[in-house]
């Protein structure tokens, strides 16, 4: 009898998803045959394989969501599979983050319409409604070209949803939804009108409640999507990294790489290179901070603004920015600093209540961390003693609590690296994750 197929619905490209490729690797490593299903965007190869993961991609087009452009959109498709090689691009192995999104036609339409006096308003919601519905639906349609019967399916974020409900309909199988942040109190839809925000809800109420299982990535955010989707998350699965040995002494790639004397400090911030971050707050800190730097190791829509300016006075020399590295190298640099900065910036419900991967990249690597003081990071910081916590809006703050923990003698070091790295070894792996997420593989009838 052939093993259980399990396809991932990334709503992404499916390069730089540490969390899918994480499952996807444990879920063939339990005997699954496993596919990813993937964003295409122009550059890539509509399927290649990415670290023995085979990735087939469908273009997120908006065309595919009305039937009257929906021919146009299959010829565009056409031909794109016409032009693809099915050669991977060395991006691929990038560890975080991702390219910015080129904008395509319909956001240059926005973006005019909302230069107009008055239009702000109106063009908000019109562009919140092509990010969560008709792209993601789109996409959907797209996916039929290439999708194959699953016995399950696993899908990544909200834009999965309309994917969800149709390959199910389509070619049966049991479904689960990843809800891996709070998706409509991020960013810009937090900040929408109640009555926008209600209408976005009830559409991902809707969706998800054709899911058979929920789940998400902390405490916090369960409690959360158990009111706005009116069901509680199946399973909380950490999106922690496996297990992790740093090496004895740690390893320098971070000071070799900028041939940086072994006197100067490095502050590390890692991951997605985007506003809300903290990123400006740390770099004005560091400016108050004498023999350290601040670097910042990643890939996204602010890369080339941020080198640009730190290439120049007064952050010439004082802040770096590095290229995002392969998944497998990543926790070797994390340990490559003295302190990973996380001053994300509380905007948004879905911050306050974050975990990012950063953080248990540190815990895993025994590195001190210095976090916003907000409730999701705040607990397992105070719990596992890794870091100092601070006001995330305050530069000054941010700096007295990286002197804070520079400041500490070798022994305090030492106890703080041991205990976070107890944490990461006892609970905070993704052995641990695995193991709940394979009892709900199984429990939805799939192995």
């Amino acid at each position: 009898m052939p093993a259980p197929r399990i396809a991932f619905l990334t709503y992404s490209t499916g390069q730089f998803d540490s969390r899918t490729h994480r499952m996807a690797r444990s879920a063939v490593e339990a005997g699954y045959r496993v596919v990813i299903h993937a964003r295409w965007e122009p550059g890539l190869p509509l399927q290649e394989e990415i670290e023995g993961l085979r990735v087939v991609r469908a273009p997120a087009d908006w065309r595919f969501a009305f039937p009257p452009t929906r021919g146009a959109a299959r010829l565009r498709l056409r031909a794109a599979r016409a032009a693809d090689t099915g050669v991977p691009r060395a991006a691929s192995s990038i560890g975080q983050g991702a390219p910015p999104r080129r904008p395509g036609r319909l956001g240059g339409v926005l973006r005019r319409l909302a230069r107009l006096p008055g239009a702000s308003t109106l063009v908000q919601p019109i562009r919140q409604l092509v990010m969560f519905a008709v792209r993601p639906y789109g996409w959907a349609i797209a996916l039929d070209a290439s999708v194959e019967p699953a016995d399950l399916w696993h899908g990544m974020w909200a834009g999965s949803l309309p994917a969800l409900a149709r390959v199910r309909a389509r070619h049966g199988g049991k479904t689960i939804y990843d809800s891996r942040d709070v998706y409509l109190h991020a960013r810009s839809f937090d900040r929408s009108p109640r009555l926008v925000r209600a209408a976005f809800q009830w559409l991902e109420r809707r969706w998800a409640g054709r899911a058979d299982a929920v789940i998400t990535v902390n405490d916090a955010y369960a409690a959360i999507l158990a009111r706005t989707l009116r069901r509680q998350p199946a399973a909380v699965v950490r999106n922690c990294p496996p297990r992790y040995s740093p090496r004895v002494p740690p390893p320098d790639l971070i000071r070799g790489r900028l041939g940086l004397p072994a006197s100067t400090a490095v502050v590390l911030y890692q991951g997605n290179l985007m506003t809300d971050r903290g990123i400006e707050e740390g770099m004005t800190a560091l400016l108050d901070i004498p023999d350290a730097v601040l670097v910042l190791l990643g890939f996204g829509a602010l890369h080339d603004e941020l080198a640009a300016a730190t290439a120049k006075d007064p952050y010439r020399g004082r802040v770096f920015v590095i290229d995002a590295v392969p998944p497998a190298e990543l926790l070797d640099w994390t340990a490559s600093a003295d302190v990973v900065l996380m001053a994300i910036q509380p905007t948004s419900l879905n911050h306050r209540f974050t975990t990012p991967n950063k953080l248990w990249e540190a815990l895993a690597a025994g590195v001190p961390v210095v976090a916003s003081d907000l409730p999701g990071m705040a607990e397992v910081v105070r719990e596992t003693g890794a870091g100092v916590l601070c006001d995330p809006t305050s530069p000054a703050a941010i700096a007295a609590a990286i002197q804070e923990v520079l400041a500490r003698s070798p022994a305090e070091r030492e106890d703080s690296h041991r205990r976070t790295l107890a944490a990461a070894h006892d609970r905070y792996n993704w052995e641990v994750q695995a193991d709940a997420l394979l009892a709900l593989y199984k429990t939805l009838g799939a192995g």
